[in-house]
């Protein structure tokens, strides 16, 4: 590669992190200390704030159809295997532009299941593993690294840190009471598959929380410790989150570490537990993302890692390291190629938009999350 191409090079990856990293041009990026985050009237920031309050609007019209007592879970997803909480809130939400907090709706403070945003979360639990040297390159057969008899066989040999954080493993068995296979009405619900033939590892894309909860459980293995006391030492403390979250695990998800039993969590609420979370908290995640992993001057996350965590994989819908992207505009329409979010039941939303220094938190809500981003940026002016 000559100096120029690798000048342009660099200066091309800059420029898909700039988005993500920077805030207004002539000033450092806004972070809301642990306990506040400042407000500001959208007038402020050049928005309109009867567009905005038409957003809102919107969205507090737009609530899911889930139950409120969560009566509706075992039909949906199967037999549980964690604790369900009693109830949920109605839709509520928090809109964050330039760094502050033009807009929020209904109980903010309620701590709820997020379901698969936990995913995202996973993901982030991988790059600090990433950031340590806990994991080498993600093309690495996890088997190097962990040696607990889950990947053993020879196809479970075979798959790498990457197949797993882009959900095209094709792992084979069972975990916490699950198989993999999905088969079976009582144990899946409403989600239960055909039987098929399973594919090479690295080359078929399947939404699986089988698979993801034996990642969860190998990255339990590479820190030595439950995957929450790192996300809270190593990503919500640093951020500044509240500690009112929480992350639960299944009954029966419990391994023997250090001569002690230590949880391993779910990537969801499939089966009960996964990440109990409030809006403000969801916020300051997403927060962290559009900043490219970095938080007032301390790198969280690689910013390679995000990079290419953002970055499509070969056979999945537009998804990248348990993010949904929008590099084709069919996940997140009417929204930038480089949007993305992280997608939960129910549905929990977290919408990331660089272009617009933007993250939306919407929770409960009926309708793809990019509708009511879409009302939010037709209020930028």
């Amino acid at each position: 590669m000559t100096l120029i191409s690798r000048r342009t090079a660099l200066a091309l990856g800059l420029a898909l992190l700039l988005p993500a990293v920077a805030g207004a041009a002539d000033k450092p990026a806004y972070f809301p200390p642990a306990g506040e985050w400042t407000h500001k009237a959208p007038a402020e920031l050049g928005m309109d704030p009867a567009a905005l309050s038409a957003a809102i609007q919107y969205a507090q019209s737009h609530e899911t159809e889930r139950a409120l007592d969560f009566s509706d879970q075992d039909k949906t997803f199967g037999q549980r295997l964690g604790s369900m909480p009693t109830r949920r809130a109605h839709t509520n939400g928090v809109v964050i532009y330039k760094g502050y907090v033009v807009a929020e709706f209904g109980d903010t403070h309620f701590v709820d299941p997020t379901y698969s945003v936990a995913k995202s979360m996973l993901s982030t639990v991988a790059g600090v593993a990433v950031r340590e040297g806990r994991i080498g390159p993600l093309d690495e057969p996890v088997a190097r690294r962990v040696n607990d008899g889950g990947y053993a066989s020879q196809r479970n040999a075979q798959v790498t840190w990457k197949q797993h954080l882009q959900q095209e493993t094709e792992w084979e068995g069972s975990l916490w009471g699950k198989n993999a296979d999905f088969v079976g009405k009582e144990a899946f619900g409403a989600g239960e598959r055909k039987p098929r033939t399973l594919a090479a590892p690295g080359t078929h894309y399947e939404y699986n929380d089988v698979r993801i909860n034996r990642f969860a459980l190998s990255l339990l293995r590479v820190f030595d410790k439950p995957v929450p006391e790192v996300f809270q030492e190593q990503v919500m403390d640093p951020i500044g989150a509240s500690n009112t979250w929480k992350w639960v695990p299944y009954t029966n998800s419990y391994v023997e570490l250090n001569g002690k039993l230590a949880p391993s969590v779910s990537g969801g609420t499939r089966w009960g537990g996964g990440m109990w979370i409030d809006s403000w908290d969801m916020a300051r995640f997403g927060y962290l993302w559009l900043r490219g992993g970095q938080w007032n001057g301390r790198a969280i996350l690689p910013a390679s890692y995000v990079k290419d965590a953002l970055t499509p994989s070969a056979n999945g819908p537009d998804y990248g390291y348990l993010w949904w992207l929008n590099t084709k505009g069919k996940n997140l329409p009417g929204l930038p190629a480089n949007a993305y979010a992280a997608l939960g039941a129910g549905s929990n939303t977290i919408v990331v938009s660089p272009d617009h220094d933007l993250v939306v938190v919407w929770r409960w809500h009926a309708g793809n999350p990019a509708e009511f981003t879409k009302r939010v940026i037709e209020a930028i002016r």
